[in-house]
């Protein structure tokens, strides 16, 4: 039973039978501390590729440089998709890139924003951050794409200034299933063709051109 009506549950049945012709296997847990440590050690275990793990809300979720953060529950879309690319390894260097370009071409089609992608991990609108991606690869030859996209997140929420989610930004939806949906179409899209994908991430990136400040880890 869940108490905010803003927030409702995943209908995860109706969302298995329409991700399963695109090969989805989709599994949608209550709670995780990451979703990306879920989906990693069935990949070690020899889980094929098209498992996507969602966590209604997750504890201890990773970004880059170690990152932690906590999204409440139902507030946003927390999932890892494991996938095991045919590609060349040195083309795996665009996973977290396609990701990014996977999630914005999704909220430009169903919610109707102008999402851009900021290099290398971040999804903007309206120069705030509402979905991070982090890519990890567990074992040889498999990769696992953490998504965290603030949804119904709200300004008392968020971990920093910065940030934003889909409903502060203006989306047309904030429904879930919706957004799952077309995010995970919009995956199948882009992994199926590298050259036009790089090309549209070259579009929609507002980091190239740009002068930036890198900071490298202690």
């Amino acid at each position: 039973m869940y108490e905010d009506l803003d927030r409702p549950p995943l209908h995860v049945t109706s969302l298995q039978r329409a991700l399963a012709p695109d090969g989805w296997r989709l599994e949608v847990l209550a709670e995780a501390g990451s979703t990306n440590a879920v989906v990693a050690e069935r990949a070690r275990a020899g889980e094929p590729g098209g498992l996507v793990v969602v966590a209604e809300a997750q504890t201890a979720g990773r970004g880059r440089l170690d990152r932690t953060w906590v999204s409440p529950p139902r507030a946003g879309l927390t999932f890892s998709v494991l996938v095991r690319p045919e590609l060349p390894v040195p083309q795996w260097s665009w996973l977290p890139l396609w990701t990014g370009l996977a999630v914005a071409t999704a909220l430009r089609e169903r919610a109707e924003l102008a999402a851009e992608l900021k290099w290398p991990n971040d999804v903007l609108v309206k120069d705030r951050k509402v979905c991070g991606v982090l890519v990890e690869v567990p074992a040889a030859g498999a990769a696992v794409l953490g998504i965290g996209l603030n949804v119904s997140t709200r300004a008392d929420e968020l971990p920093v200034e910065t940030a934003g989610s889909l409903r502060l930004v203006g989306a047309s939806t904030t429904d879930r299933d919706t957004l799952l949906r077309a995010v995970l179409r919009s995956l199948t899209s882009v992994l199926s063709d590298p050259d036009a994908s790089r090309t549209a991430y070259r579009e929609h990136c507002s980091t190239l051109g740009r002068q930036v400040r890198l900071q490298l880890p202690a």
